[in-house]
């Protein structure tokens, strides 16, 4: 193959990586080319949404390190949008500094996402992953006038450098017991290789490690204080786009890679392999994630929080297993990663105009700008679960193919806990609504900045936040639009 047909394959990447170093040449020039930088960004991410629609249906490179399909297009096309509303977000943030080097580095971390994506073999998903969580590393940090985005930063990268070691180890082992770093190789060989320690080893470490990276519980004690100090697009990019990545590598990884060593999570008839792993883990994320966020007084905590719990309805798919179970789990972190975005841009422009993130900084919000107010009651119903909203017909969906993916109904158990947890959102969601709805602002010293949330303000941001609420709304009206095209993508 010549070099010239690999760059007409990696076209989006290619295409996002210049655009990341000219925004940065910009950023560099001046500070005061702060609207150019976020055009040259924004303009760079719908070309790349161009060149992957251009990209053929079927191709593979150098052994599955870089596989085009209808589904690595989608979730490509899915990423850069993520992308392109976090640039809008960060764009009407006025207090970052080095607005130039901040999209840089939003648009390097895009590029590390679609890596993730559209590969199929573990040391190019190992680099997808570092490139990405330096990038968000970083991100993190980047306020400096800040104590606390430091402090997120550090914790973020303490976690995932952990993560990484932790993930690069289950490889190892995986990569020694197989002989091959390719997934669809290594579930060739696991077929007829026998249960040894060091693969079964192997395969808890991989888990763990991408554990972390979705927040799932016990191993997300960094995702409170990243979404809580790191600036509010960074939180929205970190929930948003890096959980859709690595949803969709996880679900590569066992359902193709450990696929023949799938076990069994029934309450009846448990087996060994990493279903059972995976339902511990949802099990965990829904109890843990729900019961903390009950005593949140924090927006952005009580996201936090209710994102480990989320992570968890997302594992019942993997756990289900099956074409209809890996769709489920797509639909779902993709309805739930739009739905974040929103959320935080609501918070981001609450931030700007009072100083705070907290409850009471969003009380009496409904008079003061009935656009916000009904943007964010579309989201906060949205991850609840309230029809006829996208969320809804995703945990739907994901609690179905839960259900049935056992003759005997075996993930009952798993199913019924995750009722439980929704209804138990349902209260603490319901108090972010309350506040916003019902409270009225009682700080004297507030007031006059709040009026500005209903006048023009961002107009820009305010647009961003429209196009999200109408995209949360659509998919649960006709989710069969993105389902559709999910199976149908789907081997």
């Amino acid at each position: 193959m010549s070099y010239l047909e690999l760059l007409k394959l990696a076209s989006p990447e290619a295409i996002v990586a210049v655009t990341a170093l000219v925004v940065l040449a910009f950023g560099l020039a001046s500070e005061r080319t702060r609207g150019l930088c976020s055009g040259v960004a924004a303009l760079g991410l719908v070309i790349a949404v161009g060149a992957v629609l251009m990209l053929p249906q079927q191709a593979a490179l150098f052994g599955g390190m870089l596989v085009i399909t209808p589904l690595t297009s989608l979730f490509k096309i899915i990423c850069i949008a993520l992308a392109l509303f976090t640039v809008l977000l960060a764009s009407g943030n006025e207090s970052l500094r080095n607005h130039g080097e901040y999209l840089a580095i939003i648009l390097l971390a895009t590029i590390g996402l679609m890596l993730l994506v559209g590969s199929e073999e573990l040391l190019m998903i190992f680099i997808g992953l570092e490139l990405t969580g330096l990038s968000l590393y970083v991100m993190t940090a980047f306020d400096k006038t800040d104590i606390r985005s430091a402090e997120a930063g550090l914790k973020y990268f303490l976690f995932g450098s952990t993560a990484s070691a932790f993930t690069l180890f289950g490889m190892s082992f995986i990569y020694g017991m197989s002989g091959t770093t390719s997934l669809a190789a290594i579930g060739q060989k696991l077929t007829t290789a026998s249960a040894q320690p060091l693969l079964a080893l192997g395969i808890v470490m991989t888990l763990i490690g991408f554990a972390f990276k979705i927040a799932a519980a016990p191993f997300h004690l960094w995702a409170p204080d990243a979404y809580q100090g790191a600036p509010v697009p960074s939180a929205a990019f970190i929930a948003s786009g890096s959980k859709v990545a690595s949803f969709v590598v996880l679900g590569k990884i066992v359902l193709v890679g450990f696929g023949p060593v799938h076990g069994s999570a029934a309450w009846h008839a448990m087996i060994a392999g990493w279903s059972p792993v995976l339902a511990v883990l949802a099990a965990l994320s829904i109890l843990v994630g729900n019961l903390v966020a009950l005593a949140q007084t924090n927006v952005r905590r009580l996201l936090a929080y209710s994102a480990v719990a989320h992570a968890g309805y997302t594992l019942l798919g993997l756990v289900a297993g099956g074409r209809d179970g890996f769709s489920a789990t797509l639909f779902y972190t993709t309805v739930y990663a739009f739905t974040l975005v929103g959320a935080f841009g609501v918070v981001a422009l609450v931030q700007r105009e009072t100083g705070g993130d907290d409850f009471k900084n969003f009380a009496g919000l409904s008079s003061l700008s009935p656009l916000l107010a009904g943007c964010m009651s579309i989201f906060m119903l949205s991850l609840a679960g309230i029809p006829p909203l996208a969320g809804f017909f995703g945990k739907f969906y994901l609690f179905t193919a839960a259900l049935h993916a056992d003759a005997n109904h075996g993930l009952l158990w798993l199913v019924a806990l995750a009722l439980f947890g929704s209804l138990i959102s349902l209260y603490y969601y319901l108090m972010v609504l309350k506040v916003i709805f019902v409270d009225e602002g009682s700080q004297p010293e507030t007031s006059l900045p709040r009026r500005s949330l209903g006048e023009g303000g961002p107009l820009l941001q305010k647009i961003s936040l429209s196009v999200l609420a109408v995209i949360v709304l659509f998919l649960g009206i006709i989710p069969g639009l993105l389902v559709a095209r999910i199976i149908a993508a789907l081997p």
